[in-house]
C-alpha cells in the first residue's frame, strides 16, 4: 500500500491534487507522460494500480472516523471502489492552482479518463463531466455521489463502458 499523508477523519483526501480515473493501465501510463510533456514532474504524479488502489480503500474503510460520512470522501472511496473492482487505474497529480487542475483534467480526459476530481480544502470538484443525459440530483451521506446513472451507483457507469466496448483490460 502507497502512504498517503492526505486524509481527512481517516480516509484518503489529496488536498492540492486531482485524482484520476482510467479504464487500463495503459491509458494511465499514456496520461502520466502527456503530463509530463506539459510541465509536471514526476514527483507530483504518483499511480495507483486497482489493486493498489482497493488496498488503500481497504485501510481507509478499517480507519475511517464516523465524521468521514458527513462529507462526501466516504462515498468517493466507495466510488472508487467500484471502479478499482473493474481494473480501474488512477493517477493522483499535484496542481497550483484551478486552472492548472483543468488543464491536467483536459489532458488526462485525452488520454481515456473517465473521472477526475479536484480535492480542495472545503470542495472536492469533478472536472470531467458525466458522458450521460442524465440530470445530476442532490448529493447526500446517505445517497452518496451521483454517478448519473439510472440506479445512481458508480457500478453501472463502469459497466455502461464495458458494453459499449471498451471494457477494461
Amino acid at each position: 500500500m502507497k502512504q498517503q499523508e492526505e486524509k481527512s477523519f481517516g480516509v484518503f483526501k489529496p488536498t492540492g491534487h486531482v485524482v484520476i480515473s482510467f479504464p487500463t493501465a495503459a491509458q494511465a501510463a499514456a496520461a502520466a507522460g502527456s503530463l509530463s510533456s506539459l510541465g509536471v514532474m514526476p514527483g507530483d504524479v504518483q499511480a495507483y494500480t486497482d489493486r493498489e488502489m482497493l488496498a488503500q480503500i481497504d485501510h481507509d474503510m478499517k480507519h475511517a472516523s464516523a465524521l468521514a460520512s458527513v462529507g462526501q470522501e466516504l462515498n468517493l472511496v466507495k466510488a472508487h471502489r467500484a471502479l478499482a473492482e473493474r481494473g480501474y487505474h488512477w493517477l493522483v497529480v499535484r496542481v497550483d492552482d484551478d486552472a492548472h487542475a483543468r488543464t491536467v483534467a483536459d489532458s488526462a480526459r485525452r488520454d481515456g479518463a473517465e473521472r477526475a476530481q479536484r480535492y480542495g480544502r472545503f470542495i472536492i470538484e469533478e472536472l470531467i463531466p458525466a458522458p450521460t443525459r442524465q440530470a445530476q440530483v442532490a448529493e447526500s451521506p446517505d445517497r452518496g455521489l451521483d454517478a448519473q446513472t439510472h440506479s445512481g451507483e458508480e457500478a453501472e457507469r463502469a459497466t455502461r463502458r464495458e458494453v459499449s466496448g471498451n471494457a477494461p483490460r
